[in-house]
């Protein structure tokens, strides 16, 4: 065949002379690899599924993520980035100003400290009195246990608001008012802050443990509080670190309960923490500004500064303890708050 019919065929196939293209039938085989690539299998999960998946849990990070990152941008932002309607998120430069004016004016490092305090010690209290009192529940049967446990579900239910003023006055009157023991006392009695929540844990953690384990110990010669010691707590880390990191945060992050009770709304105390300094912000960040004799007045870049000072502990205590929070999340078998 010549190159002028080589050409001319060409054209026709091209023109749609005598073009006899037949699309391509899928065998079996090719249908149910399509199928596995896109719905999955018994071993592996389908592409539908997991993009289904990672685009909500991309989404809800996203919400999560955004106030942070958005405090986190115009806490570094100087006052003309925030008068100037061109810059959205990246600042012209890092101004580090803002955080060392909101931590001088919030006192940062000795609230800091206190805080911890305030925050850690009701919290390890927690643990301990609501892990006896769970082990208690789990192990032994009482007349009234029952109604014992349809009122500790009843107190996780009950407003705080409904108890307040009862329980204003019943610390006035044990003079605990505007001190640490307002926190520390009802902790050591399993009455801490969603201290019902924490009981139910412990009670559901306890329960998975074989007895036959608990009825060997004692054959051993062990006795109840031994085996408590010694076999059950040590198999319920999960539990106690769940308990751990959901009561710091929990009294980490109250305030009103926290002014109320140990800050002292009508006294003063030495006991603050920094989500209270926060709600006291301006009134502090006025005085600190008369004190350095500075110009500088309060704007959204120093406000949201404060903000992050206030909530960095939690964060960081997270990023450290992500891993052993998500496994113990898992293994208590509890969503979260």
């Amino acid at each position: 065949m010549t190159a002028r019919e080589i050409t001319k065929s060409s054209s026709k196939a091209v023109s749609g002379e005598k073009w006899n293209w037949k699309p391509h039938k899928l065998t079996d085989v090719e249908k149910d690899r399509i199928k596995k690539f896109f719905m999955g299998s018994r071993e592996k999960e389908g592409f539908l599924k997991q993009f289904v998946v990672y685009a909500l849990l991309i989404c809800i990070g996203f919400i999560y993520l955004y106030p942070i990152l958005y405090m986190l941008s115009s806490s570094l932002m100087t006052l003309d980035d925030l008068l100037d309607t061109s810059i959205n998120w990246i600042p012209s430069s890092l101004n580090l100003k803002n955080y060392a004016q909101a931590g001088s004016s919030m006192n940062f490092w000795p609230v800091l400290g206190l805080s911890i305090i305030v925050a850690g010690v009701p919290t390890l209290l927690n643990v301990l009195s609501c892990s006896i009192v769970g082990y208690g529940l789990a192990r032994f049967e009482f007349p009234g246990k029952k109604i014992m446990m349809g009122i500790i579900i009843f107190t996780f239910i009950l407003p705080s608001q409904v108890t307040m003023i009862p329980t204003y006055v019943l610390y006035s009157n044990l003079k605990i008012l505007s001190t640490l023991w307002a926190f520390v006392v009802p902790s050591l009695l399993a009455q801490g802050i969603n201290a019902s929540i924490f009981i139910l844990i412990f009670y559901q953690f306890f329960k998975q443990v074989p007895k036959v384990l608990i009825e060997a110990a004692q054959i051993d010669g062990a006795g109840y509080f031994k085996s408590f010691v010694r076999i059950s707590l040590p198999s319920a880390a999960p539990a106690i670190l769940t308990v751990f990191l959901f009561s710091f945060v929990w009294y980490w992050n109250n305030s009103y309960l926290t002014r109320m009770y140990v800050s002292g709304v009508m006294t003063q105390s030495k006991w603050t923490t920094l989500v209270v300094q926060l709600q006291k912000f301006a009134a502090n960040f006025n005085s600190y500004a008369q004190t350095e004799s500075t110009a500088t007045t309060l704007n959204e870049s120093i406000s949201m500064a404060g903000t992050m000072l206030s909530i960095l502990p939690i964060l960081l205590m997270y990023f450290v303890l992500q891993r052993y929070f998500v496994e113990s999340i898992d293994r208590v078998g509890i969503t979260g708050e």
